[in-house]
């Protein structure tokens, strides 16, 4: 009896022994893949309509192409557009069981140099050239391309936007961040930050794309509107350095005393001219910039020199960002969805390859990330 005892006990703990062994190796498992799985997903479940974060019932033809053409090759955020639309096109030939040749193809471009519109006309007719089954461009200038879309009108080929739009009356689709609601968000929470009173300055990318009119103008309307102690000393826009720099070599030239070497309006760079602005507003109390590069190129100017202790907010939430919020520099910044972007942007075109109802607007949603919540575990998982 002792002997049949011992035996039991021994298998029990055996048992026991295996399934503790079992539980860790799980837990290990989920440890290393639900993080990344999860993050993922919570950038999926951002996408309105629900039908643009999932493949399901897109049965593209065996060898279709899928074009997608961004505004930006080397920087964060666009790397993680190409990521979401990468992952789009491989879901969906492992749902199809597209193999080989019959694989579905992503052809994804983007200009080598930032915002260059002649080098993306370029990519645009390339893409035509290739007649995929469709094309999603994220445009630069909302009046360009017209004449690329009405040729690929005449071959049957659809287009989307995504992230910046254009104002071709034919566009099927548009993919992006609510860039009003997003913007209206950065200035009532900038506005608390300087105590609704002050001298400001704001800095956009462009003149010429949706996206940077919207973020512009709608920031300036909740400050007119609802902030009447806050003073817009000046707006400057990225593709106006130009006409600046002959402004500011133009002064140094008129007061030889101060400036004995006056600089060339070639000379004078992207940063000479914000660092200019910052200085000759000596009361400022707050800064606003509408996307990555103007964030960017703001903040290295900012930790260079003195210029007192400005409140800071802009866009975008790459690694530097963060590192900038972690620092100080920044003080809030609107976070947008580009691996959603990506996904959505596919997915969009797919369906409007196949014929299927596309809604006019797709919204991939934003995070407002402070210094404050920018560890909570929703808000980490947007951050790339």
């Amino acid at each position: 009896m002792k002997k049949r005892w011992k035996i039991i006990m021994s298998i029990l703990c055996a048992s026991a022994l295996l399934m503790s062994c079992g539980s860790k190796d799980s837990g290990n498992t989920d440890n290393q893949k639900n993080p990344e799985k999860s993050a993922t997903q919570y950038k999926l479940e951002m996408i309105r309509p629900k039908a643009y974060n999932t493949i399901k019932g897109l049965s593209l033809e065996p060898g279709s192409t899928i074009s997608i053409i961004g505004r930006n090759s080397d920087d964060s955020y666009w790397k993680e557009v190409e990521k979401g639309a990468k992952q789009a096109v491989a879901d969906l030939n492992a749902a199809l069981g597209y193999k080989g040749s019959d694989k579905i193809k992503l052809s994804y471009s983007s200009p080598s140099v930032c915002d260059d519109v002649n080098e993306q006309v370029n990519l645009l007719d390339a893409e035509l050239d290739r007649a995929p089954a469709a094309i999603a461009i994220a445009t630069i200038d909302a009046t360009a391309c017209s004449i690329q879309f009405d040729l690929a009108a005449e071959n049957g080929i659809p287009i989307i936007t995504f992230d910046s739009g254009n104002d071709y009356q034919k566009i099927a689709s548009h993919v992006s961040t609510d860039n009003l609601k997003a913007t209206q968000t950065a200035a009532n929470n900038f506005a608390e930050m300087i105590g609704k009173e002050g001298e400001i300055i704001v800095f956009a990318q462009d003149s010429i794309s949706t996206t940077a009119t919207t973020r512009l103008n709608g920031f300036l309307d909740v400050i007119k509107t609802n902030y009447p102690d806050i003073s817009v000393v000046e707006v400057y826009r990225f593709d106006e350095l130009n006409a600046l720099a002959k402004q500011i070599s133009d002064e140094e030239k008129a007061n030889p005393t101060e400036f004995p070497k006056p600089r060339d309006p070639e000379d004078i760079s992207q940063a000479d001219i914000i660092e200019y602005l910052l200085k000759k507003h000596p009361n400022l109390k707050g800064i606003y910039a509408t996307n990555l590069d103007t964030t960017q190129a703001v903040a290295k100017v900012i930790k260079k020199g003195d210029f007192g202790d400005l409140k800071f907010v802009g866009f975008d939430g790459g690694k530097e960002q963060v590192a900038l919020l972690e620092s100080g520099v920044l003080d809030g910044i609107i976070v947008q969805n580009p691996y959603g972007m990506g996904y959505a942007a596919v997915v969009a075109a797919a369906r409007v390859s196949l014929g299927l109802a596309n809604n006019s607007f797709v919204n991939t949603g934003y995070a407002w990330v402070t210094p404050e919540n920018m560890e909570a575990k929703k808000i980490n998982k947007i951050l790339y």
